[in-house]
C-alpha cells in the first residue's frame, strides 16, 4: 500500500513537472523571441537609414542578412540586391512543402531623417524609458520590421514546415529616394516574389482612445500618391516700381482657390464596409453620421460633420494640398519665377493625369503651368494616366486566422478593412497583380502617433504583444 501510495505520488509528481516543463517551454521561446526582436530593432535604429550622404540601407539589410545565415538559412535562401551599394534590398525565403503559393512580406529599412537637435533623445540610439521604445523607425518601420525578422527565425528554430514558403523582404527607398527596392525587386527580379498574397507591415492596426483599444485597422486600400509642380514666370523688375503683374500674387491667389476647393465624395467597397463596422461600435450622432454617408446619395449635413475629422475627410475623397513655395531671386527685385509643389492622395479609380487636368481647371489661370513631379525629380507636361487599383478581395486564407488571433487576444475587439489615406509599398505589389494587406498588431493611439515626427516611439509592452502577435498569426497563416 505505501508503496503503491509512494508510486502513484511520484507518478503524479512527474506529471505535474512534465506539464509545468510544458507550459514553460513556449514561454522560454515567447521571451526569446522578444529579446531577439528588441536586439534587431536596437541594430537596426542605430544604422541610419535615410535619403541622405550619411544613410545606408545595405549596411542594415547585410546586418540582417547575418542574423539570417547564423540562425541556419541556406545561403541561397538570403540575398542581399539592389540598383546601387548603399540601396540594397534583402530578401529571404523560409521554404515549405509547396502546398500552397507563397505568402510575400514586406517591409521598407529606410526612414525619414531626423535631426539630434530636434529631438529629447538621439535619434539612431534606441532608448528606452517611461515605457516607450523611442528612436526614429520605432514605429515607421523598423519595429515592425524587427518583428517579422523574429517570427521568421523562431519558425526556423522550431523546425516548423509551412505549407506555402515565406518570403520576406527588406526593402529601400519607401520613404523617397530613386531606388524604391519593391519596384526594383519586381522590375529585375519578379519571379522571387511570386506569391499568392502580400501582407506588408507598414501602418500600426490597433487603434486606442485613452488606453482603451478601438478597433483592429487591416488597410486593403490605398490612395495614388502624386506630386506637381505649379509654376508663374514673368519678366520682373526693380521692387521699387511694383507692377500688378507679380508672380508670387499670382501663384498665391490661385492656392487660395485650390483651399476653398473640395474633390467629390466618394466611397469604395473597402471605405463602405469600413464605415458600416465602425458604425457598430461608435455611438450617437458619428455612428447616425456615418449610416447617413452610406446611403445613396449620402446625407449631406453627416457628410459635412464627418468631414470635420481629417481622417474622415481623406478616405472620402481625392485630397490635394500644397506642400511647398520657392520664388523670387533677390529682396529688391520683383520675382520672375514663383513655384509651388501640391501633393495629391488620389482615390482608386482615378488618375495622376485627371487630377492634373482638374488643378489646370480649379486654378483657373493660364498664367500657371501644372507638370507631374515623378519620383526622380523630373517634370513632365502630363502625368500617368493608370488609374489606382481596385481593392483586393478579403480573402479567407487572411482574413480568418486574423479575426480568431484578434478575438483571442482582445476580446471584442474586431477587425475593419480600411483604407489608407497615405501611400506605400503596397502601391507596387498591387499594381502587379498580387493582393496585398497591410497590418502590424501595435497598439498606438492617433493622437500620439510620432511617425515622421520628434522623438518617434512605441510602447514597450505594445512592441512585446505585437511581436507574439505576428509569430502566432504567420504560423497559423502557414499551417496545412
Amino acid at each position: 500500500m505505501r508503496r503503491g501510495a509512494a508510486g502513484a505520488a511520484a507518478a503524479a509528481l512527474l506529471l505535474t513537472l512534465a506539464c509545468c516543463a510544458a507550459r514553460a517551454a513556449p514561454a522560454d521561446a515567447e521571451r526569446a523571441s522578444d529579446a531577439l526582436a528588441r536586439d534587431m530593432l536596437e541594430q537596426l535604429i542605430a544604422i541610419n537609414t535615410t535619403d541622405t550622404p550619411r544613410g545606408n540601407v545595405t549596411r542594415a539589410a547585410e546586418a540582417m542578412a547575418q542574423r539570417l545565415r547564423a540562425t541556419g538559412f541556406p545561403a541561397a535562401d538570403v540575398q542581399v540586391l539592389g540598383p546601387s551599394e548603399r540601396k540594397k534590398n534583402l530578401l529571404v525565403r523560409l521554404r515549405g512543402t509547396g502546398e500552397h503559393r507563397p505568402v510575400l512580406l514586406i517591409g521598407h529599412l529606410d526612414v525619414v531623417e531626423a535631426r539630434r537637435e530636434d529631438w529629447s533623445t538621439d535619434p539612431f540610439q534606441l532608448v528606452e524609458k517611461e515605457g516607450e521604445f523611442y528612436g526614429r523607425g520605432t514605429l515607421d518601420m523598423k519595429g515592425p520590421d524587427a518583428i517579422m525578422l523574429a517570427a521568421l527565425i523562431r519558425l526556423r528554430r522550431e523546425g516548423f514546415r509551412p505549407a506555402r514558403d515565406i518570403i520576406l523582404a527588406l526593402t529601400a527607398d519607401e520613404e523617397g529616394g530613386a531606388a524604391n527596392g519593391v519596384q526594383w525587386l519586381l522590375l529585375q527580379h519578379r519571379e522571387l516574389l511570386d506569391a499568392q498574397f502580400v501582407l506588408s507591415g507598414d501602418d500600426y492596426s490597433v487603434l486606442t482612445e485613452n488606453g482603451r483599444p478601438l478597433f483592429f485597422k487591416l488597410v486593403a486600400s490605398e490612395k495614388v500618391y502624386a506630386d506637381f509642380q505649379l509654376r508663374v514666370t514673368n519678366k520682373g523688375g526693380h521692387s521699387s516700381a511694383p507692377v500688378p503683374d507679380n508672380a508670387i500674387y499670382t501663384l498665391t491667389r490661385a492656392l487660395d482657390r485650390l483651399a476653398t476647393y473640395e474633390f467629390p465624395f466618394e466611397l469604395n467597397a473597402v471605405t463602405r464596409e469600413y464605415y458600416r463596422r465602425l458604425a457598430a461600435i461608435e455611438s450617437g450622432g458619428r455612428a447616425a453620421d456615418m449610416r447617413a454617408i452610406l446611403h445613396e446619395p449620402a446625407d449631406p449635413g453627416a457628410l459635412a460633420r464627418l468631414s470635420q475629422d481629417p481622417l474622415d475627410h481623406s478616405i472620402t475623397r481625392t485630397t490635394c494640398v500644397a506642400t511647398r513655395l520657392d520664388a523670387g531671386h533677390a529682396n529688391n527685385a520683383l520675382p520672375q519665377r514663383a513655384e509651388a509643389v501640391v501633393n495629391c492622395r488620389i482615390l482608386p479609380g482615378h488618375s495622376p493625369e485627371e487630377v492634373r487636368q482638374r488643378l489646370v481647371q480649379v486654378l483657373a489661370d493660364p498664367a500657371i503651368t501644372v507638370n507631374y513631379l515623378a519620383s526622380d525629380a523630373t517634370l513632365h507636361d502630363v502625368a500617368p494616366a493608370e488609374r489606382g487599383f481596385a481593392p483586393p478581395p478579403l480573402l479567407p486564407e487572411v482574413m480568418t486566422p486574423l479575426d480568431q488571433l484578434v478575438t483571442q487576444t482582445w476580446p471584442g475587439l474586431i477587425v475593419i478593412p480600411s483604407m489608407s489615406a497615405g501611400a506605400s509599398d503596397a502601391t507596387h505589389t498591387s499594381a502587379a497583380g498580387l493582393p496585398t494587406y497591410t497590418f502590424s498588431p501595435l497598439t498606438v493611439d492617433p493622437n500620439d502617433d510620432r511617425e515622421h515626427g520628434r522623438d518617434e516611439r512605441i510602447g514597450v509592452t505594445s512592441f512585446y504583444q505585437a511581436n507574439e502577435f505576428f509569430y502566432r498569426y504567420l504560423r497559423a497563416l502557414t499551417a496545412h
